[in-house]
């Protein structure tokens, strides 16, 4: 487990990227221990054989003022398993909280795998904190849409797999996404 400390006024931006072939455990605690800290976490994962990634995410609200979001989307294909296992705790001295937490999935295969369980316990009576998770298919009407107006089938899967992942895409790692994702097709 990797852990992290945030203090008072400080801000903590991680992202995490799984491309095709890899399989990972990636297992993270993070205490927002003073005020007005801040995190945001983004992840991206592409699976299209059999691999195995695993998020555990621990963001442990224990000061007033503090604001975290994660932003997790991936897309699951071949015989891969995905869990997706987030926690936020706010701490009953940590009002003015704000936490947010979203897992959004694609599942392109019969076989592939999603289990995503985001949990929120909140000890706090001031605060705004929401969780939310996502599993589904391309949007057929959508692809649809495209191939009428020209746009081939493979590309239009590609387009609208790379939109869906654009929100936690980092910038630099683009082209990278883009070659993953049409592995995929």
């Amino acid at each position: 487990m990797t852990k992290y400390v945030v203090g008072a006024g400080e801000k903590l931006e991680l992202t995490f990227v799984v491309l095709p072939g890899e399989s990972r455990d990636i297992d993270v605690a993070i205490d927002l221990v003073g005020e007005g800290a801040e995190v945001s976490l983004k992840g991206l994962y592409l699976c299209g054989g059999d691999e195995r990634v695993n998020f555990r995410i621990l963001m442990h609200h224990r000061a007033p003022g503090c604001v975290s979001r994660q932003l997790f989307n991936g897309i699951a294909a071949g015989s891969s398993r995905v869990t997706f296992d987030g926690r936020i705790i706010v701490a009953p001295d940590a009002q003015k909280t704000e936490a947010y937490q979203e897992n959004h999935n694609i599942v392109l295969t019969d076989s592939a795998h999603v289990e995503t369980m985001p949990q929120l316990e909140i000890y706090a009576d001031d605060v705004k904190c929401s969780h939310g998770a996502t599993v589904g298919r391309l949007d057929e009407e959508s692809l649809f849409y495209m191939r009428t107006r020209g746009v081939p089938e493979k590309d239009a899967k590609v387009l609208q797999m790379l939109s869906f992942l654009s929100p936690v895409t980092p910038e630099g790692d683009r082209d990278r996404v883009e070659k993953a994702v049409l592995q995929l097709v």
